[in-house]
């Protein structure tokens, strides 16, 4: 017999970022809410074996990269150079427990009931969980955030030791020889980073005809001759036809070229909903054709009082997209309004440069006939980026032909990540170019190219 507990305002089925975000602001808003995940430690795939993880090994393997090939220019003379990937996994572990344990102490904080244990939700807006012990949650209103996984290609299926998703290419044992990985997203091209600085002989295999497929094409062409200078090679337009077992390794086919062999193969080719396995579907709950739940506006699922947020309901899976998305639902439920703003979504690859972009593409706008003016600035003209020694790249800015507006803003360069922000809030209050670049921009700094950018809409850099 299950043990019941009621009264709740909102029970959220998983503690990534966008359901642990989401029981935070509903509990500050003063909601009840219990969170019920499935794993012994908060914090989802992002912050356990995603964005977080990976950031700790692309700063550790590019400061071990650094000091192999980066500071001869600077003066600075090192003999010969060696890493411990033990340590480096160690302290990417740390980093994870401390912001884990932290998600613990806002949880307490914040009075928001925990539970371990796999959620079934049942009619009449109740959950059961089935853990150490069974329990029967009933609430006025459940939020599903359950997320998503590594997807797999057509007949190739994950063995965690020769074919790979991310979350085992984060905790290699030792350096691969050679690495395959299979597609030229943000993932892949971070992950195959990671390695190549170590030491990995690494492929990438695109099926499109180019890297970041969804990004601006001039950042696509600028990113695939960066990191081909870098030592990444690349097989773009390329459909893999099978995986084989071959020795201690793998055999890539791939239609119309010669095979490839590597002790590992990393697929990276996307994700796939967890939308289902938890009584969603057996309710009567709508998912579509490719597994995603479907929602309103207000991410109201089909069945009421059944809400939904992040990767499980499609759109860019971004961890911040979920926290945003979570915050916006629960102050809807709380308040009767909630509101996240699409168009000035920030998205960001953590390779070196970073590439970072929000709003539209040029090729995006085109194809709608939307009337463009678009400004380049290249980061090369910018005084701190050649201190810094990290002057390849470029900031894009386009705007409306008509009325300026900023439709969209792309980097690629040193700190683009960190850059774009001016950008998304100039987006999120509809500012012009001409606002962008008459507003004060420090000297030097590598900002500066963002306000160049933005005058050369109007053909005025100062510099270019």
């Amino acid at each position: 017999m299950a043990d019941k507990k009621e009264g709740y305002d909102l029970v959220i089925i998983g503690a990534g970022p966008g359901g642990y975000i989401a029981a935070i602001r509903a509990a500050q808003l003063g909601l009840k809410v219990a969170c019920v995940e499935k794993d012994a430690v908060l914090g989802g795939t992002c912050l356990n074996i995603g964005c977080i993880p990976s950031k700790a090994l692309l700063e550790s393997s590019h400061k071990y990269a650094e000091c192999r090939t980066g500071l001869k220019a600077h003066g600075i003379m090192v003999g010969e150079t060696s890493f411990d990937l033990a340590t480096m996994m160690g302290r990417k572990d740390e980093i994870v427990k401390t912001l884990t344990s932290g998600i613990d102490y806002l949880f307490k904080k914040n009075k928001i009931e925990r539970f371990t244990g796999a959620a079934h939700i049942l009619d009449g807006l109740k959950v059961r969980v089935t853990g150490e012990k069974e329990l029967l949650l009933t609430a006025r209103a459940i939020l599903i955030a359950t997320g998503s996984r590594a997807a797999g290609l057509p007949g190739v299926a994950i063995d965690g030791t020769h074919v790979v998703s991310s979350t085992e290419a984060l905790a290699f044992a030792a350096v691969p020889k050679q690495l395959v990985v299979v597609g030229a997203g943000a993932v892949g091209l971070e992950l195959g980073s990671i390695w190549h600085r170590l030491g990995a002989e690494v492929t990438v295999v695109e099926y499109l005809d180019r890297v970041l497929p969804t990004a601006d094409r001039d950042m696509s062409k600028h990113a695939l001759r960066i990191f081909k200078k870098q030592g990444l090679k690349f097989l773009l337009g390329a459909k893999i036809t099978g995986i084989e077992q071959a020795g201690e390794g793998c055999r890539v086919n791939i239609s119309g070229k010669e095979p490839l062999v590597a002790e590992k193969v990393l697929l990276a080719a996307g994700r796939t909903p967890c939308s289902q396995g938890f009584g969603f579907e057996e309710l009567g709950g709508r998912i579509d054709k490719k597994g995603f739940i479907e929602v309103d506006s207000h991410w109201q699922t089909s069945l009421p009082g059944i809400y939904a947020i992040g990767d499980v309901i499609g759109g860019a899976m971004l961890a911040h997209k979920a926290s945003e998305e979570g915050v916006a639902c629960v102050e809807y439920m709380a308040t009767g309004y909630g509101h996240v703003n699409y168009q000035a979504m920030p998205s960001i690859v953590y390779t070196h440069p970073e590439v970072a972009s929000v709003g539209r593409t040029e090729d995006s706008l085109l194809e709608e006939a939307v009337p463009i003016k678009t400004g380049i600035f290249y980061f090369k003209g910018n005084g701190r980026a050649l201190a810094l020694g990290e002057s390849d790249g470029l900031v894009k800015v386009i705007a409306h032909h008509d009325t300026d507006r900023i439709l969209g803003v792309h980097i690629i360069g040193p700190q683009a990540g960190d850059l774009l922000a001016e950008a998304v809030v100039a987006m999120e209050y509809g500012a012009s170019s001409e606002d962008l670049a008459r507003a004060f921009h420090a000297h030097p700094t590598l900002s500066e190219a963002l306000k160049e950018a933005a005058l050369n809409v109007a053909k005025a850099a100062i510099h270019g």
